[in-house]
């Protein structure tokens, strides 16, 4: 034990990386809102440095926190006190980062890409490895896509998405983003796949053929790449941006509530030391606000899904309210449609609803604004798992997440285009 501990510890300074011995991942069940109220309450206690992997939402719907060696006592003998049952889901987070690191070594030792054929896509990759991949898929399809590069990060890294396109101007179109939350890996993983799979489908399936000589589809395999570079460089458990807030020594904000759609309502924070923190303003962060630029000097996008883990959902507007979205009906069925079609390969099973209903209040997210701005088939995702891994899902998992979610997003694209509107 002693020797696997050492061997952490050098494997951490190699890297660089902040380390998580001894960090659990607890399974909080709230049995009443009395008992939400009390986790709530453990939020707001910023010296025991929790991170709520699935925040305090109502009574049975489960809450994952990861817990710092130095305030697992404190927290577990709250919860005990006040009758609020737990378990551990991860027993020691680090554990499964040097699993993870260790596989990626490994598969970069093997590595010698001079083809997206002989890309590994069963294994995580870091920036500068997708960002050479998009190149690679450029190059060797340039009748069919095109790198766009739609503004620059906080820090000065080039943001791109691939437009795949048979011809035409301005075509109606669909946009995929995944890994706007930059430490929930299998998103970005599965937006390298599924880059691939459009260029390998296109012409051979007829259902996506039609989809593509129709429509044009947009894709940001990385939404936030400064958080994803952190993750790999400094800190695997990073969520939000890496900007500035004057006044704190907090970093970042949380772009999936800096959207300009019921911003700064409940479902989301004011304090920058939160994982939440909604930011000054709306679309203060570039990463965001190059998306919106880009939408409304676009015009004509007809479907708009933005890629999240974990939790197994497929979730429409709204976040910010509980009022049903006009097109509620259609894009519950809609829903219901693509989960059907993603069970249909290894009978993986996800529920679906609005954001509000499904987990929890949420103001200022993508899909909400994206809605406001007339795209009908808004949606999010929330891929694999059910938090057994949680945001820590094995590489071996990718290809599978990625072959299932993408019957999902067949269903929807080809929805959007028999319907068009």
């Amino acid at each position: 034990m002693q020797g696997l501990l050492v061997f952490t510890v050098l494997l951490g300074a190699a890297f660089g990386n902040e380390d998580f011995v001894g960090h659990q991942v607890l399974r909080i069940s709230a049995a009443d809102e009395a008992q939400v109220q009390k986790v709530k309450e453990l939020e707001d206690l910023e010296h025991l440095q929790l991170d709520f992997w699935r925040g305090p939402a109502h009574p049975g719907s489960p809450i994952d926190v990861r817990v710092p060696f130095s305030s697992i006592q404190a927290v577990k003998v709250f919860l005990e006190s006040l009758g609020i049952r737990y378990k551990i889901m991860i027993e020691d987070v680090q554990s499964l980062l040097d699993e993870e690191k260790e596989q990626m070594l490994t598969s970069k030792a093997r590595a010698w890409v001079r083809s997206t054929d002989t890309f590994n896509y069963a294994t995580y990759h870091t920036l500068e490895e997708i960002y050479g991949f998009i190149d690679l898929l450029v190059s060797e399809n340039p009748q069919l896509v095109s790198k766009i590069q739609i503004g620059d990060t906080y820090e000065g890294r080039p943001i791109y998405v691939l437009k795949f396109s048979t011809g035409g101007n301005n075509r109606p179109a669909i946009w995929i983003d995944t890994g706007i939350h930059s430490r929930e890996w299998v998103t970005q993983a599965s937006g390298v796949w599924f880059a691939k799979k459009i260029t390998e489908d296109y012409g051979q399936d007829p259902a996506f053929t039609a989809v593509l000589d129709n429509m044009d589809i947009f894709l940001e395999i990385v939404t936030n790449p400064d958080g994803f570079a952190f993750t790999h460089s400094q800190n695997r458990m990073w969520r939000k941006t890496r900007s500035l807030t004057a006044g704190s020594s907090c970093v970042g904000v949380d772009p999936n509530r800096n959207w300009d759609a019921g911003f700064g309502e409940g479902g989301s924070s004011s304090n920058p030391c939160s994982e939440t923190y909604r930011g000054k303003f709306a679309n203060s962060e570039s990463e965001v606000k190059s998306i919106v630029d880009f939408v409304q000097n676009h015009g004509n996008i007809k479907a708009f899904i933005s890629i999240h883990s974990y939790s197994q959902l497929l979730l429409y507007p709204y976040g910010y309210t509980n009022e049903d979205a006009p097109d509620k009906e259609e894009l519950d069925q809609l829903a219901k449609s693509a989960v059907t079609a993603l069970a249909s390969l290894y009978g993986t099973e996800f529920e679906y609803g609005s954001i509000f209903e499904t987990i929890y209040q949420a103001s200022g997210s993508t899909v909400d604004w994206t809605y406001s701005q007339g795209i009908k088939y808004s949606y999010t995702f929330e891929l694999r798992d059910t938090g057994f891994y949680g945001f820590l899902l094995p590489a071996s998992q990718i290809i599978p997440t990625a072959k299932e979610t993408w019957l999902a997003l067949l269903t929807i694209m080809e929805h959007t285009l028999n319907h068009p509107y």
